[in-house]
């Protein structure tokens, strides 16, 4: 899928002052006049542009972040969320990475940038991407069959079977009913036992022609990566992308997290009130489709690589075929269908993409929401505005519904509401919420 990098405003502005300055350091850097005075007014020049613009800058950061406040404040204050943490990069810079709320109701402490949360199915989208980049290595193909990597795994008749690949599995269509052993998941069951059991179930289509979302046969893709790599995917993630990017509270087991001080503890409403729950183990036996934790900070990170700013790390026609749409989502229930100038949703290989109209033009959105142990989250990455929102919350909030076109709404508002030659009106700050 290509790219184009259109977003009108926000992009100009993070970038202006990098080209000015580099024009400037050119300058600089040309041979030596002997009037002394020419260098001098050039280095105050470069000086006052730079300030210029991170002056600009900032302002329109600054105006974000109060709307951002505003915004999670009267969450918070309507008892719909208890605490989040929030990260949105625009082109290649981490514009906002924070944290609102308190990490356990019943104490002060409040959400940071580094505040960790159980990911969920934003596990999914990780997934995904290590399986592209294992493709772009020649290490797996998306036509390799399951079965091929793990020989006991059964769904159907032999022929039914063998159709049943990488890409199926990645794609939610191997042809399994809605959700598949995600109570043996749950259960804490090993994979290797739980691909055995497939055996008795019966198919509901042919694999590559039915979405049909599942924890089960998604996390299978780590079957097959480890088989082909002789790594786990935990040590595959940790390798090919945590470490170069310095996603430094990243974890993948509970032990970890359970040692982890900056921790958001779950939430579930009782009546009015919040009550704190227990930390639960579940899904760590299938890492792929719901086992990570991080922080916002991170999430900033991975999603300047979504976004194809970190190229040393991986290539972008290497990540674009993570967000194939390889099938659509039909219907009109779905929370995400009912999001502004909606068209149409596919799923990719553990990437929802949906089509939407802004503007008379039709735009693209990577997107995947997370629920695991009553934390609730949101990532969305909008390749044509280079602009990317990762929301995540210690409760199962409504608001995760409309959360990710909420923000998209405040940025496009605080970004758009004015020239870039002058800073952000902050009496306009109010207008901006939803």
């Amino acid at each position: 899928m290509q790219r184009f990098k259109i977003f009108i405003k926000p992009t100009v502005l993070i970038f202006t002052f990098v080209v000015l300055t580099l024009s400037v350091v050119r300058a600089v850097t040309a041979p030596e006049q002997d009037n002394g005075k020419a260098i001098s007014t050039i280095k105050i020049e470069k000086t006052t542009v730079d300030q210029n613009e991170m002056k600009i800058h900032k302002a329109f950061q600054e105006a974000l972040n109060e709307a951002l406040v505003a915004y999670f404040e009267k969450a918070i204050f309507s008892g719909d969320i208890v605490g989040a943490g929030v990260s949105i990069v625009m082109g290649d810079s981490i514009v906002i990475s924070e944290g609102f709320g308190k990490k356990n109701i019943k104490f002060k402490d409040q959400v940071d940038s580094e505040t960790v949360f159980r990911l969920g199915s934003l596990s999914k989208g990780f997934a995904g991407v290590l399986a592209a980049k294992l493709n772009s290595e020649g290490v797996l193909d998306w036509t390799d069959k399951v079965n091929d990597y793990i020989p006991e795994f059964k769904l159907g008749d032999l022929t039914n079977t063998n159709e049943i690949t990488l890409a199926t599995i990645l794609s939610q269509t191997s042809g399994a009913p809605y959700h598949s052993y995600t109570n043996l998941v749950e259960a804490g069951i090993p994979l290797t036992d739980i691909a055995k059991r497939f055996k008795a179930v019966t198919p509901i289509s042919k694999p590559g022609k039915m979405y049909s979302y599942q924890n089960a046969m998604f996390a299978l893709s780590a079957e097959m990566m480890q088989k082909a790599t002789h790594q786990d995917i935990k040590t595959l993630l940790n390798d090919r992308f945590f470490k170069p990017l310095e996603m430094t509270t990243i974890s993948m087991d509970y032990q970890t997290l359970d040692k982890v001080k900056n921790v958001a503890i779950p939430h579930s409403k009782s009546g009015k009130s919040w009550k704190t729950l227990k930390l639960t183990d579940n899904y760590y036996n299938a890492v792929a489709a719901g086992g990570i934790n991080a922080s916002a900070l991170d999430m900033a990170k991975w999603m300047r690589l979504l976004l194809g700013h970190r190229p040393e790390i991986m290539d972008m026609s290497a990540l674009d075929k993570a967000f194939n749409p390889f099938i659509e989502i039909k219907g009109s229930s779905k929370y995400y269908q009912r999001w502004p100038g909606h068209v149409s949703s596919y799923y990719g290989f553990g990437w929802r993409i949906h089509n939407f109209i802004e503007n008379d033009t039709q735009k693209t959105m990577f997107h995947h929401g997370g629920s695991v142990n009553n934390y609730r989250n949101e990532i969305a990455v909008y390749p044509e505005a280079d602009l990317g929102i990762c929301v995540l919350l210690n409760s199962n909030s409504k608001i995760a519904k409309t959360v990710i076109p909420d923000l998209y709404k405040i940025v496009n508002a605080v970004y758009g509401q004015t020239s870039l030659k002058t800073t952000p009106d902050k009496n306009d700050m109010a207008t901006l919420i939803p």
